[in-house]
């Protein structure tokens, strides 16, 4: 088990966003729970305000799911693919 946070930097600030792994055979690496992320984003309706937490899940996801996170956990926990 572990956590991951990924951040960086934008004309508006620093941006956020962490949550639990865990190892499954075989060195597979998923989400421990894709409804526990901690972030400090925030996302926007068509109309400017601000999505409650839980609708924002899947925009969450979709991040989560495009950065290379899985591959990273594997290199430092010495697997190789």
């Amino acid at each position: 088990m572990g956590q991951t946070l990924w951040s960086g930097e934008s004309e508006h600030g620093s941006a956020g966003l962490a949550w639990d792994w865990v190892r499954l055979p075989y060195g597979i690496v998923a989400m421990a729970d894709p409804m526990a992320l901690v972030t400090n984003l925030q996302f926007l309706n068509g109309a400017g305000e601000v999505l409650a937490p839980m609708e924002s899940v899947r925009q969450l996801n979709e991040l989560v799911h495009m950065l290379p996170w899985q591959q990273e956990v594997q290199r430092v926990l010495g697997y190789h693919h």
